[in-house]
């Protein structure tokens, strides 16, 4: 480390030049002047270490020399921060302690004294500092911390090296706790100087002792206290030893059959754990085991029911793991002792009286033997002869014969086999037979009908064989005509045979049948060993079977036929009829043929002559029998062969329509049916395989789908058979819906002409009232009758013929044609009736209002009705508009045969522009015009048309018509009064500009005089009575609410009848002294319109909103408004119009040039602006940016006396008149609208 300070850093200079050149001092007077001296040591490294050097000499200076090297005499010895001197100097005390010592501090230290005033230099012996370095790791092979699998007896090699140290460290080995001497060791140099490297290796040879011990490698050092160790586990795998089996007993490998042997087989030892395996004659048994680890012991138990076939079956347990040589092995060979599994006797138990019964009875293996005695009942028996022979599994079979004498008396006895032993004494085996000693029975007879009655056939016959004694029980067969009736099967279900009984000694056997003409005259038996008895049976039956036999099988049209009809058998004997589909024949009599069943015959024969129409028919025999009443029938159904023929109900006319499916069918009889059905369509063979839009069915009927009128027509159909051919035509009818051809859009005539509209049409059918016409029209309440025009349909046209046209029948009519089938065609056309232009024309003047302080806009709207389209001219005062004049822009609009055209005013003047405009409309037929007065913002005009609409005692509503707005947002108040009762009550109508109102809280039988005022912003309407009044009585509370009977409005003439000269000369003086006070007054008025929208401006906002919504949502719908504003225009029958009221229903068709280009309407496409959408409205805002409109004046009451404004709140708002309205981009909310601005006129 560099020195911190440049002293240090000299003193370090110093000291080295000092050392390369001092010399040795004199041994002999180097401790002279020491009276401690350095000593050698040794530490470990990490600890703290002293040196001790004490002086003589005070004040002299004093430094250490680590191996030549001078530290200086600094006490904290700059460059090594470990060392410092410690020590009082003053007493001569320099000793240098270093902390912490590492290898770098092992070196030879010396105690320097410099020459002084004192004394001489001085230098001490030589100390040497040893540093031991313990080893910090051993590295161990086989990893420490590991388990190593070793196998017991087998030598292996383990290395141990440990890390650096100072002095090189000694290894040992421990094996299981012991120390392993035959190790070789080898000292390599360490990493750095000084340090070393210890490697040793060790061999072992594992014993199974040494599972799960330690093998530990141990570093020892004068460095370190305590040995260092690494280690690793062993784990040695040795076979396991012998196994052993534990029996369950003293007496090992004896066990009976049918016991249930529990072997358990240990091995102890081994690692890995025994697998142990029991074997049965060398074959494996189980292969299940388990582990005990901690015990290291293996346990695996065979579970066997033993048999008889375990006798000498030698078990044995093997056990063995992956390091043993070989299995090993502990066997244990079964003794079994096992009883008979079953005794058996032979011969027969049964046997006639008084003859002898011999038989044998003999054991199954078992042992030891066992011994064989007999029983009949409780009576034992002799056996005539006994033998023992070998049996299987090492055992033996005891066999005992028997003879004795069957007697009558033993019948039924138990005959008894008996087996024991002394090895089985608490079992006993046996087998028993019952002894059958067979005798005949006594007597044997049938009980039934009795002899030589008449039994009709399907009658149930009881017959009973009765017999007494007998053994065996007597079987009683029943036989028929000499066989027994189990080998006659031909008859089962009317015969039941039942089951013999036994009532005590009597036997019986039942045999119920149900008689037929095999029954009649034959034999029933009933045997029983040599006893028999019999009986006969008489039946009548019906005919068994009636055959027709024929001449000829194939027949065809005028062939004979005989037929001969024959009754095999019945008792007694039928009479025999022919008939044909229920018509007798005449017949003749036939040889008959040997009857059956001992029964009658008969035979009868016919001759036919046969045609086609017989074909199918039959011809029936019947044999009837009156003694029984019962008649049996057989047909015989004629099959002629004949070619097709086409049936009366022939289908030759079918009905399809179209896009629809049709099935031509046929009706066709042949004999034998048509193998081919062809059919032909305009000359073009139809495929019998079908195709994508026929197919044809296996009956030749004919399948189309998907139908067109092409399909249209005759289809021929050819048949065939092997007899012949026959050919038919059907036609097909494809009717389909109408369609229309031809329909003349639009269709024009002059007013007061005539006119077709024609409908032409393809369809089928072509029915007479399949046209039908339709007008339609946009309002419901439009007039939809077509009752002034006529009708005409001939064939597939239809005509609408109008007589005397009118501008009421022009629009658009639909003609409708439906002829049944789905859907009906309709098409649209537009009667135009061309008639001269007719502008409306409000009475009696139209109004604009306008600021004319040369900043304001206003726009004249002029609407024409006419066809053909319209052309518009303006003229001011009765002189054409200078169409280069800037400050006027046209716009002409199209919508049906409504036509509009829209003045634009820019930078209204009072002097220039205050005037009458006239709007001239013309075209080929005519020409029509209407005045539009543009006049300054002022007060509203009076109301009009006050009059009472609902009526009650308490209330009554009104309605009335508005009159001009003066420019501003009007608003209407009402007074009222009750004759005879001072004073009046004024209610203001909410909202402002409703033009409906009730009138509540008033008294019944009570007469009211109402007026009605209008005012804005500037005052109200200005006439003398306060506007337009109304005189009504309110019913009684006894009569009927509703309208009132009778109205009496009242209004007050909007201008003198007459203007006499005085007052015109008044009028003139008037004028000539306001144009010389002009400048004045115009600045008073301007200043008092700022201060009003100063004290309204912040009425704009959701207000403004909800006005301007409600404007641009308004339809033309004619009805007379009066808002008005500096950009409006007239509407139809109101002589003023707000822009805002005004949205055309068509497109409009802008004339002159694209509404985004046209003067003034820059900006638009901001706007989003889409026809046919509120156009007008757009046009508005083009000079009215948005937050300018609202109801600016709702809130504030002005008086029309109210001439002046306070003057602390006056602010110049020249600025924004700087730009031209339609320009004005953004207006603060405190700006002045437009509707101020405008100068007094």
């Amino acid at each position: 480390m560099a020195p911190r300070t440049p002293l240090r850093a000299l003193l370090l200079l110093l000291g080295l030049l000092t050392a390369g050149l001092a010399q040795p001092p004199v041994p002999t007077s180097t401790s002279r002047g020491f009276w401690a001296l350095p000593e050698n040591l040794t530490v470990v490294e990490g600890t703290e270490v002293e040196l001790r050097c004490g002086v003589n000499a005070p004040g002299s200076v004093v430094q250490w020399a680590k191996d030549g090297l001078l530290l200086g005499p600094d006490p904290r010895i700059p460059g090594f921060p470990r060392y410092r001197l410690e020590g009082d100097p003053a007493r001569g005390e320099f000793h240098l302690h270093i902390e912490a010592c590492d290898l770098s501090d092992d070196a030879q230290y010396e105690c320097q004294v410099g020459r002084s005033e004192m004394g001489p230099e001085l230098v001490s012996p030589r100390g040497i500092l040893s540093i031991l370095v313990p080893p910090k790791v051993l590295q161990l092979s086989p990893e420490a911390g590991s388990t190593v699998t070793w196998v017991a007896g087998q030598e292996y090699e383990v290395s141990c090296v440990s890390g650096d140290a100072k002095p090189a460290p000694d290894i040992t080995f421990l094996q299981s706790g012991q120390t392993i001497p035959d190790i070789s060791t080898n000292v390599n140099e360490g990493s750095q100087e000084k340090l070393f490297i210890t490697e040793a290796t060790a061999r072992v040879i594992p014993q199974s002792s040494d599972n799960g011990q330690l093998l530990v490698c141990e570093g020892s050092s004068p460095a370190l206290d305590t040995p260092i160790k690494a280690s690793f586990t062993m784990d040695i795998l040795f076979p396991p030893g012998p196994p052993i089996i534990e029996w369950p007993g003293l007496d090992e490998g004896h066990v009976r059959a049918g016991e249930s042997l529990e072997l358990p087989c240990v091995a102890r030892g081994g690692n890995p754990p025994a697998t142990l395996q029991w074997l049965k004659n060398g074959q494996p048994m189980s292969t299940t085991w388990g582990t005990e680890h901690i015990q290291a012991v293996a346990r695996s138990v065979l579970v066997m029911t033993v048999q008889p076939e375990d006798h000498r079956a030698r078990l044995s347990c093997e056990a063995h793991n992956s390091v043993s040589t070989g299995p090993q092995e502990r066997s244990i060979t079964l003794q079994v002792t096992f009883p008979p599994s079953a005794i058996t006797i032979l011969g027969s138990a049964s046997q006639s009286e008084n003859k002898n019964v011999t038989l044998s009875c003999v054991s199954k293996s078992s042992r030891p033997r066992v011994l064989l005695r007999w029983w009949l009942g409780w009576r034992p028996l002799q056996p005539t002869e006994e033998t023992v022979m070998d049996g299987l599994h090492g055992g033996h079979i005891s066999m005992s014969n028997l003879t004795f004498l069957a007697r009558r008396e033993d019948n039924g006895l138990t005959l008894t086999c008996e087996a024991f032993s002394e090895a089985f004494a608490k079992e006993t085996f046996k087998k028993s037979l019952t002894l059958n000693v067979k005798y005949p029975a006594q007597k044997l007879w049938i009980e039934g009908p009795p002899k030589g009655q008449h039994v009709r056939a399907g009658t149930r016959v009881r017959l009973v064989c009765l017999a007494i004694g007998g053994n065996p029980d007597p079987s009683l067969t029943w036989y028929k005509v000499g066989l027994s009736h189990r080998r006659q099967p031909q008859e089962p279900r009317r015969m039941r045979l039942g089951s013999v009984e036994k009532s005590g000694s009597t036997f019986s056997r039942e045999l119920v049948l149900i008689t037929g003409p095999s029954d009649n005259k034959a034999q029933f038996t009933c045997k029983d060993g040599q006893l028999s008895a019999s009986t006969h049976l008489v039946v009548q039956f019906p005919p068994t079977n009636v055959t027709i036999l024929a001449n000829a099988s194939a027949l065809r049209p005028g062939d004979a036929l005989n037929l001969t009809c024959f009754s095999i058998s019945s008792n007694p004997p039928v009479n025999l009829t022919w008939d044909k589909e229920g018509e007798r024949l005449e017949d003749v009599a036939a040889l008959p043929q040997r009857a059956p069943f001992k029964g009658f015959a008969a035979a009868r024969s016919v001759l036919l002559l046969v045609s086609s129409r017989d074909h199918g028919h039959r011809v029936t025999c019947r044999a009837h029998s009156p003694q029984l009443r019962e008649t049996l029938s057989a047909f015989y159904r004629l099959n002629v062969l004949y070619p097709p023929e086409f049936l009366g109900e022939q289908v030759l006319v079918v009905t399809a329509v179209e896009q629809g499916e049709v099935l031509l069918p046929v009706s066709v009889s042949a004999n034998p049916a048509p193998d081919a059905f062809n059919w032909t369509f305009r000359g073009y063979r139809l495929s019998p395989a079908g195709g994508p839009r026929h197919r044809i069915l296996p009956d030749g009927a004919l399948r189309l789908w998907n139908v067109t009128r092409a399909d249209d027509g005759l289809y021929q159909l050819h048949c065939q058979n092997s007899e012949g051919t026959a050919e038919a035509l059907v036609r097909l009818h494809v009717h389909y819906a109408p369609t229309i051809r031809a329909l003349q859009d639009p269709t024009e005539v002059n007013v007061g002409g005539s006119v077709d509209i024609v409908c032409t049409v393809d369809a089928n059918p072509i029915l007479p009232g399949m046209f039908n016409w339709e007008r339609l029209g946009e309002e419901e309440e439009e007039d939809q009758s077509l009752d002034d025009m006529e009708k005409i349909s001939k064939g597939s046209t239809g005509r609408l013929r109008v007589h005397h046209a009118t501008v009421a029948q022009a629009g658009a009519y639909q003609c409708i044609v439906d002829n049944g089938v789905a859907p009906p065609a309709r098409g649209l056309v537009r009667l135009v009736v061309r008639y001269a232009p007719q502008v409306e024309h409000p009475t009696p003047l139209t109004k604009v209002a306008a600021a004319g302080d040369s900043t304001s806009s206003a726009t004249l709207h002029c609407r024409a009705r006419g066809v053909p389209n319209v052309v518009f001219t303006w003229t001011k005062n009765g002189l054409p508009l200078d169409p280069e004049d800037p400050r006027y822009t046209e716009h002409t609009y199209h919508q049906g045969g409504v036509h509009s055209s829209l003045l634009t005013i820019a930078n209204v003047s009072a002097a220039q522009d205050y005037a009458l405009f006239t709007c001239t409309a013309t075209n080929p037929l005519g020409s029509d015009h209407t005045n539009i007065q543009l006049v300054s913002i002022g007060r509203p005009d009076p109301p009009s048309g006050l009059k009472v609409v609902s009526m009650t005692p308490h209330s009554m509503g009104l309605e009335w018509k508005p009159g001009f707005d003066g420019g501003l947002p009007q608003r209407f108040r009402i007074r009222y009064e009750a004759l005879g009762t001072p004073g009046f009550l004024y209610v203001d109508v909410l909202p402002p500009q409703a033009t409906t109102f009730t009138l509540t809280g008033l008294q019944p039988s009570t007469q009211y005089r109402v007026w009605l005022l209008a005012s804005n912003a500037l005052g109200d309407s200005g006439l003398v009575d306060k506007g337009t009044q109304l005189l009504i009585m309110t019913p009684g509370l006894d009569q009927p609410s509703g309208e009132p009977e009778y109205q009496a409005p009242t209004e007050q003439p909007t201008s003198p009848p007459g203007l006499p000269l005085l007052p015109v000369l008044c009028a003139v003086g008037g004028l000539l002294l306001l144009s010389n006070a002009s400048c004045v007054g115009g600045f008073l008025w301007q200043r008092r319109l700022r201060r009003l929208a100063e004290g309204i401006s912040e009425k704009t906002g959701s207000e403004e909103d909800r006005v301007r919504n409600d404007y641009e949502e308004s339809q033309w719908t004619g009805d007379r408004d009066t808002r008005s504003s500096t950009v409006s225009t007239t509407d139809l029958e109101p002589y003023y119009h707000s822009m805002r009221d005004f949205s055309p229903r068509l497109p409009p068709t802008l004339e002159e040039v694209p509404y985004s280009q046209a003067p003034g309407f820059a900006g638009l496409a901001d706007e989003d602006m889409a026809f046919p959408r509120h156009l007008y409205d757009e046009v508005e805002r083009t000079y009215a940016p948005s937050g300018t409109w609202g109801p600016l004046y709702d809130e504030v009451q002005m008086s029309p006396y109210d001439l002046y404004w306070p003057e602390n709140k006056y602010e110049d708002s020249r600025g924004i008149y700087d730009q031209v309205a339609g320009d004005v981009d953004t207006v603060e909310s405190d700006s002045l609208p437009f509707e101020l601005r405008g100068h007094l006129v």
